[in-house]
């Protein structure tokens, strides 16, 4: 046997006799050192530590982009969540409240938001709409203009192309609504148990790359896999970075949800108010070492991946946003003015990041194979898409979907990075261009993980005396 396996073998032999009690008797740990004692120092496959992004994340970033999303134009989002469930027939409504969601009335969405799906200056507006109206009609009309045409024609080709990452809805359809999202936050709503688990179990199983020998509890809360761990750990790390991204960027995104539905939970309910803030034991049951057999903390580190990854889009998207021609488009000129000011600090304080993810590693091997293991990137994430109209909590379901059409939007981006190089500095962008439909759920799915990583401050503070 040679120096490598034998200096592996008893690597695995000193992890066992650690996990199983065998080792030197250690003093008990807190609560905070179970859950976050392994969610520090740097993260796999990139050149970032975790105190970087924590204090990158609380005291330059978080305030602003709050305010931001405040503002009318990334407050409202168009939604289709009637949605039929394209995968299978029988699905259980949420019948609790909290799992209700409230639409805009027509008197309540700014007329210029309603005006404009696509926003740049009231006259690209104004072109894109005669754009949109030739497009439904069927064909290009050659009593429109040359201009008009060529962008009827442009606009087809790009939402037809390969560098959509998500299946989005058609919000010209009748059963879209807008909603505000300020007045239906993501908290927990009581939608849990098998049909909750099976979305999740579809998720992994079916549509993330993972070695076959790794299986997931249907219950993502039970416990029973800690003796496979280590094999669990090597199988991992046998897939290519691509995979082990795809795989890291769900799993985070699953674990900043779960922070969200700890932070904000229903703690008290009387008839005249309930009382929302954060259960530590529900924070606990996900994410402490012990308890999740040291899955927990690897969850938290890959919210941290997944931060990096959407991060790392938005810097690289600042060139689409400084142009003249764009603008947050609500018909409230000083407002638009003034959010568009904020928005691009925000975006020159981002790019200033110091250790941002380097993408350059993704698809970077023999061409073919990069091609074809991009596509099957791209085609999984819109199979995860999908999936979200199967979601019985219509709350939930509308989460589901503005942070996955998100992610899919910063992966968009990532991916374009010629596309964005090459854009005119005036005048609409064919070759790349984002919807507002895109625009909101990209700075909302985004905001969702920068309050996730702010919240992981809290709870450290409030397990750091339990034992």
């Amino acid at each position: 046997m040679g120096r490598g396996w034998g200096f592996l073998f008893g690597l695995l032999g000193a992890v066992w006799l650690l996990s199983s009690g065998h080792g030197e008797e250690q003093p008990p740990e807190t609560a905070a050192q179970r859950c976050f004692c392994q969610v520090s120092g740097y993260l796999d496959d990139c050149t970032c530590d975790v105190e970087t992004i924590d204090r990158f994340n609380n005291y330059r970033l978080f305030p602003r982009l709050q305010k931001l999303l405040e503002s009318d134009y990334f407050r409202y989002y168009k939604v289709n969540l009637k949605r039929p469930c394209p995968f299978w027939n029988d699905i259980s409504q949420c019948g609790r409240r909290d799992c209700a969601v409230k639409p805009c009335q027509s008197d309540e969405v700014p007329d210029g938001i309603k005006s404009a799906s696509y926003k740049y200056s009231e006259e690209a507006n104004n072109l894109i709409e005669e754009c949109e109206q030739a497009e439904r009609l069927g064909a290009v009309d050659e009593s429109l203009s040359e201009e008009t045409q060529k962008a009827v024609l442009q606009w087809t080709k790009h939402d037809d192309s390969s560098d959509n990452f998500c299946e989005a809805d058609d919000i010209q359809s009748p059963e879209a609504e807008y909603v505000d999202l300020l007045l239906n936050p993501e908290r927990y709503t009581g939608y849990k148990g098998p049909d909750a688990w099976k979305i999740w179990n579809v998720i992994y199983e079916e549509n993330c790359f993972k070695p076959q020998t790794i299986k997931r509890p249907l219950n993502p809360l039970a416990s029973g896999q800690g003796k496979l761990l280590i094999c669990v750990v090597i199988l991992f790390l046998s897939l290519c970075v691509e995979k082990r991204a795809f795989y890291r960027l769900i799993s985070g995104l699953h674990a900043s949800i779960n922070v969200h539905l700890s932070a904000r939970y229903l703690l008290q309910e009387t008839w005249l108010e309930k009382k929302w803030g954060h259960n530590i034991t529900e924070f606990q049951q996900r994410f402490d070492g012990i308890l999740t057999e040291g899955e927990g903390p690897r969850r938290l580190k890959n919210l941290y991946f997944l931060y990096l990854i959407e991060l790392r889009a938005l810097s690289k998207v600042l060139p689409f946003f400084e142009r003249p021609d764009f603008q947050l488009f609500t018909g409230n000129k000083i407002q638009d003015e003034e959010n568009k000011m904020l928005l691009l600090e925000i975006l020159h304080e981002i790019k200033s990041f110091p250790l941002h993810f380097d993408e350059n590693s993704f698809f970077a091997g023999d061409k073919k194979e990069a091609h074809k293991l991009k596509e099957d990137f791209r085609l999984h994430f819109r199979n995860i898409s999908r999936i979200m109209d199967c979601v019985g909590c219509f709350k939930c379901r509308l989460w589901g979907k503005l942070q996955t059409q998100g992610l899919g939007t910063a992966l968009k981006i990532l991916f374009s990075e010629k596309l964005i190089a090459n854009m005119p500095e005036s005048g609409p962008s064919y070759e790349f261009h984002l919807t507002r439909q895109e625009i909101v759920s990209l700075f909302n799915a985004f905001g969702r993980i920068s309050t996730s990583v702010k919240e992981l401050e809290n709870f450290r503070n409030l397990l750091q005396n339990i034992h």
